[in-house]
């Protein structure tokens, strides 16, 4: 009882320690939604395109937002202070001394499948930094037959080579190079053996995601 309880203290901790850094270090990617005010200047907002839309500037594909004065904007690989001095020293041709917040309303997200020894297997929406904690985290956390030293993790591009992450040495011992980091597409796989069937476990689920992003897109 110790020992579990130690481990979740160590996530507990984990999680609040990357958390702070992440909010002064994160680096805008497209997909993100911003809420980009100008005090005293409510006609800079941007309101929601459509209904159960978020309000907001999204950044585009090409990692661009465009803001009124100032024009088309490098946003992705910017943290959020960096883009609010910039848009400031825009803004700061036409206004006297502007005052620009910048807040991200949304994060953009990674569909990834988490698989096997998990409590609810199934595909989910990532949002943020997309890694193996948040995905066994978004399904609900391993089971007890879960061989938690050799989880697989399949990469989309990658499908015939699979990698391993030791999850027991992550939550233990502190290990965060095996918290890899996941793309779209990608499958997290925890067995109960440390072995795999890709055409049994991983295709079906694959085929699946394949035909709704089909139906999505027609």
């Amino acid at each position: 009882m110790k020992k579990i309880a130690a481990i979740l203290l160590f996530f507990v901790f984990s999680t609040l320690a990357l958390a702070s850094v992440q909010a002064e270090d994160y680096r805008l990617r497209p997909g993100d939604v911003l809420a980009i005010d100008v005090w005293g200047h409510d006609e800079f907002q941007q309101k929601a395109a459509a209904a159960g839309a978020s309000a907001g500037f999204t950044i585009r594909p090409d990692g661009k937002i465009s803001f009124p004065l100032v024009g088309e904007i490098q946003a992705a690989g910017l943290t959020p202070a960096a883009l609010t001095s910039l848009i400031s020293a825009g803004l700061s041709l036409y206004l006297k001394d502007p005052q620009v917040t910048v807040n991200i309303v949304k994060f953009h997200t990674v569909r990834v499948y988490v698989l096997g020894e998990v409590a609810r297997p199934g595909m989910y929406e990532l949002e943020k930094q997309h890694n193996l904690l948040d995905a066994i985290g978004a399904a609900g956390g391993y089971t007890k037959e879960a061989a938690k030293r050799n989880v697989f993790v399949i990469h989309k591009d990658k499908i015939n080579e699979p990698a391993k992450a030791n999850l027991l040495d992550l939550l233990t011992k502190g290990d965060m190079s095996q918290n890899c980091a996941l793309q779209e597409g990608d499958v997290v796989y925890l067995t109960c053996n440390g072995r795999i069937d890709f055409g049994r476990d991983i295709m079906p689920w694959l085929t699946i995601g394949y035909y709704v992003t089909y139906i999505k897109k027609n």
